[in-house]
């Protein structure tokens, strides 16, 4: 009987645990290590601080399901992997053996980066349920003196989504409150364009993106370097095309939120081992979501290492989305059963991306196939449809973790009418 540790319960770990042990059974024990009782859908994060919904609204026990679906719940810290001895090691000092290791631990956000980022210097944060808990007060406190707000993503970033969903949320926010005129907002953003996502953008993401700020009359930095934040006001160098300084900014606000750029977290980026992760700690994994070095380990989501899509003049990542990371982590339980079995791992990720971007009231919607081009299809589209279909999501989404279901058949049925599977060759 293998021991199967998952490390981390988020949107790639707790989906980990469950397709792991259906496929592998009573056979073989699985086990998920998280520093937290409860997973968190982060999707609907910026919906928090306009109280759309509540940090409660976006939780579950994790126990009570893991304990239905024969899968063993380990709710403590890691403090660091040592793939030498193949075991996790806690802080409470404890250690957890394991056959095969997955590393689903999301990222560490790296506030520090950038003086005076994040919740703990001078702009609020919907990375994480607990951080858009905090930013509610943040919104409060602004609404009772409104004035010019700074939304966007720092240079590194690699997930911009949230913060165009941010940005149009707070817009139509202030529309229903009927003082939008008296917020001035800018969008600041180290894209070379409005659009590109860290993925060359995907159909026409640009000139829909673009149209959109254009209708809010929300100004845009592009190329940004946000050199440093202080209360109040950020300073901001803009490049030009070939990343030399085009123009200075300081841009005052009463309200801020801007995305980080991501680490890995500290229980893997310092293992002191060569071979495990890349300079900026993320996972080196094949194209089987295995580690070329300690070949029991593998890793899905936004831990795993991925290079830029395309050289740009500020530094911008390659986002992991949603439905690319349920590839990963079909993909990873099919090869970890294979190898149980004794075979060598053969299943590949489609890494597929099939994103719902929620503007308030409105939204826009793109399937690029694969996430990281050259790609076989791309297409995207606009409409309030979409506001409603990111609201059908989050429910489903959640009811699948409630239930402990990875997949149900109906969804792989529905989305192969589309041409959308986690698998290549399937």
């Amino acid at each position: 009987m293998a021991r199967i540790v998952i490390l981390g319960a988020g949107i790639g770990g707790v989906p980990m645990a469950y397709e792991m042990k259906e496929t592998v059974g009573k056979n073989h024990d699985v086990i998920v290590i998280s520093d937290t009782p409860t997973f968190h859908f982060v999707p609907s994060n910026p919906w928090v601080p306009p109280k759309w919904r509540k940090p409660e609204d976006l939780k579950i026990e994790l126990a009570p399901v893991m304990k239905k679906k024969g899968i063993e719940f380990i709710q403590k810290a890691a403090s660091k992997v040592d793939p030498v001895n193949n075991q996790v090691q806690l802080e409470d000092g404890s250690a957890v053996p394991y056959d095969f290791l997955v590393i689903a631990t999301g990222p560490r956000l790296a506030f520090d980066e950038v003086p005076g980022l994040g919740p703990d210097g001078y702009t609020s944060s919907v990375c994480h349920v607990d951080h858009a808990a905090v930013a509610v007060g943040d919104w409060e406190k602004f609404m009772e003196n409104p004035g010019p707000i700074v939304i966007g993503a720092v240079q590194g970033a690699s997930c911009y989504g949230p913060a165009y969903e941010y940005l149009m949320i707070l817009e139509a926010e202030l529309r229903k409150k009927n003082i939008r005129d008296q917020v001035p907002m800018t969008f600041v953003t180290a894209e070379p364009y409005i659009g590109h996502l860290g993925l060359g953008g995907v159909g026409d993401t640009k000139g829909m993106l673009e149209s959109a700020l254009r209708d809010k009359t929300i100004k845009w930095i592009t190329n940004a370097k946000v050199d440093k934040i202080e209360p109040g006001m950020m300073f901001v160098t803009e490049v030009d095309d070939d990343g030399k300084d085009k123009k200075k900014h300081e841009l005052p606000f009463k309200h801020s939120m801007m995305l980080p750029a991501f680490t890995g977290v500290d229980a893997v980026r310092n293992v002191g081992v060569e071979g495990l992760v890349n300079p900026r700690g993320f996972v080196l994994v094949d194209e089987h979501q295995r580690n070329r070095t300690f070949k029991n380990i593998y890793s899905v989501g936004v831990c795993i290492a991925i290079p830029p899509i395309e050289p740009t003049p500020v530094p911008v990542g390659a986002p992991k989305t949603g439905y690319m990371i349920e590839s990963m982590v079909t993909a990873t339980a099919h090869n970890i059963a294979d190898e149980l079995a004794g075979k060598e791992p053969t299943h590949k990720a489609t890494l597929n991306a099939l994103c719902l971007a929620d503007f308030g009231d409105s939204g826009v919607a793109f399937l690029a196939k694969p996430q990281i081009p050259p790609r076989n299809v791309t297409w995207s589209a606009e409409g309030k449809w979409v506001h409603l279909a990111k609201i059908i999501f989050e429910k489903y989404f959640m009811r699948k973790i409630r239930k402990g279901i990875s997949e149900p058949f109906y969804e792989r049925a529905m989305l192969k009418l589309i041409g959308v599977v986690r698998l290549k060759g399937k």
